[in-house]
Order: C-alpha cells, then sequence, then structure tokens
C-alpha cells in the first residue's frame, strides 16, 4: 500500500485511508473485531476523492474532457466537494447541481474552491438534483463533461481497485463483513466486488434510510428514489434500514465515547453494524465512514 508521506500533490493524498478500531461502541460484541475505514482522511474530506477522481481521469484519457469543457453533475455534497476540489487543482470549470437542504458548511466550501452551485428543490432529494442536471447537459452537451456518477462504471472501479485492497491489506485477509451506506452505490458495490474477489465468503451488507424523507445527507431510501445504475440490490448479502433518530444518536454517540467525530450517515452505518454484530458468534467487521462531522455542525442532528 502507498505510503502517504511520498505524496506530491493534493491528489496524492488520496485514499490509503486508516482503519480505526472502535473501542466502546460494540464492547457488548467481544469476540467480534469492529474497524471503521476513516474516509475523512481523505484530502477532500471524504469517500467521494476516490471515484471523482477516476472519473475526472478517466475523462481525459477518452479525451472527453479537456480544458475548454465545464465538468458538469449532481451531488448531495461530498462528490460536489470532491468534483470542486480536483478541478481548482487540474484547471477546469464545475457545475454542480445539489438540493437546496444541504448543510452550511458545504455550501461554504464549495464557495472556498470557486465552484458554481446550482440549488434544486430540495423536496425532490438527490433526484431533483440528477434530474436538473441532466436537462442541462441536454440542453448544451457541447460545453460540458458530465461524469453522471450514479451511472458512471468508473465510480464503483475506484473502490474495487483501492478502496476493497487497502481494507485486504490492514485487515491481513481477515475481514469477514462489509457493512457501508447507499448514496450512488460505488461504495458497497465497487468494494464489496473487490473482497468477494479475494473471499467470496465475505459478506456484503448495505445500510440505507427507513423512509423517502429522512434527513441522512448521501444516502438514498432506494424503494423511493431513481436507482442509480451502478446499484445492484442482488450482489448484496443483505440490506438494513436504519431510522434517521437512531443514525443521529449514534453519530453522537461516536463522538461522546469514541473521540470519532463524524457525519449522520456514518452513525447509520454503525447502527447496522451493531445489527450484524448481533446475528454472529465471532468475526470482523469494518464498516465504511464516509465523512466528517465538521461539515454537519448547523445541521439537526447537533441541535
Amino acid at each position: 500500500m502507498k505510503n502517504r508521506m511520498d505524496s506530491k500533490t493534493i491528489l496524492d493524498l488520496i485514499g490509503n485511508t486508516p482503519l480505526i478500531r472502535l473501542q466502546r461502541l460494540g464492547a457488548q460484541f467481544p469476540s467480534i473485531q469492529i474497524d471503521i475505514k476513516a474516509e475523512w482522511f481523505n484530502p477532500g474530506g471524504s469517500v467521494k476523492d476516490r471515484p471523482a477522481l477516476r472519473m475526472i481521469l478517466e475523462g481525459e484519457k477518452s479525451g472527453k474532457l479537456n480544458p475548454d469543457k465545464v465538468v458538469l453533475d449532481s451531488s448531495s455534497g461530498n462528490t460536489a466537494i470532491a468534483y470542486a476540489m480536483i478541478a481548482a487543482f487540474r484547471g477546469y470549470q464545475v457545475e454542480l447541481v445539489m438540493p437546496e437542504n444541504v448543510s452550511e458548511e458545504r455550501r461554504k466550501i464549495l464557495a472556498a474552491y470557486r465552484a458554481n452551485v446550482i440549488y434544486s428543490d430540495p423536496l425532490e432529494g438527490s433526484d431533483g438534483a440528477i434530474r436538473e442536471a441532466h436537462r442541462r447537459f441536454k440542453k448544451n452537451p457541447s460545453k460540458y463533461f458530465m461524469p453522471d456518477q450514479y451511472n458512471n462504471a468508473f465510480n464503483p472501479k475506484a473502490h474495487e481497485e483501492t478502496t476493497a485492497q487497502e481494507i485486504w491489506e490492514q485487515t491481513s485477509g481477515q475481514v469477514t463483513h462489509l457493512v457501508a451506506g447507499i448514496g450512488t452505490g460505488g461504495t458497497v458495490m465497487g468494494t464489496g466486488r473487490g473482497l468477494k474477489a479475494h473471499n467470496s465468503k465475505i459478506q456484503v451488507i448495505a445500510v440505507e434510510p427507513a423512509d423517502a424523507l429522512h434527513g441522512l445527507e448521501g444516502m438514498k431510501h432506494m424503494a423511493s428514489s431513481i436507482v442509480p445504475g451502478i446499484y445492484n440490490e442482488k450482489f448484496l448479502d443483505q440490506k438494513i434500514s436504519i431510522e434517521t433518530e437512531d443514525a443521529y444518536e449514534m453519530t453522537r454517540a461516536l463522538a461522546r465515547e469514541e473521540g470519532i467525530l463524524v457525519g449522520q450517515s456514518s452513525g447509520a452505518v454503525l447502527c447496522g453494524i451493531l445489527k450484524v454484530a448481533g446475528q454472529l458468534k465471532e468475526g470482523l467487521i469494518v464498516g465504511v465512514f464516509p465523512d466528517g462531522g465538521d461539515k454537519y455542525l448547523t445541521t439537526r442532528v447537533w441541535e
């Protein structure tokens, strides 16, 4: 695994994030080891740096992305930040469509990168942002390069080739269960595929909000949403629904009992991890925590 100390640019810092072992939360399962993949260590602050970089690089390689093009996509926030950071470094303009109810911190971060942000109807969630991004692309396709993160195969491929390999190496091949949230589906699909290529017995568990209207930024309730083209539910070994308030409470518990400040989707993932742990006699569960909590301090979870 590449040493971060060898990095030369901000983009070289993407990936190779640490695993952190939980000490208190989950202590009721002494024969279960719970490790979390700390994706907020990426320079853009989230797991989305990985697929955003891969999709941009593949766009350049194919010739579809050049300095005359504007990078356009929809996002609930983290991918937008990743695009904006990468575009700032590589000299591209970005146009990003996001639901209007994204956190104030996200807005300020994107403003710092001088990203052009279009806000969509918050009641339509990420689906409204998806539709608006596609409308803009169809209106002026020659202006834009649209990675389309929900349907771009290089989204899960980034995780298959990096996240999964890191987890395998960091656990010395002892991982038995992967737990990750569903947004685009890229993390759980790609990381799951990469791990199962090493050991087909590894269980892949996805976590989603229990309700269509929820406050878990970055996550999708699949039954009521546009299903991403990269998502295949049949691949999963299990899917767990988490109530918003339970995810919020677990997010607060992580800060207060483990000293780990993360976003609400990480709280949802930990809820899923503990449900899985309750089904096992022994095992090594790795949960992917998508981002840190600094982008959510003005949201309802901390009221």
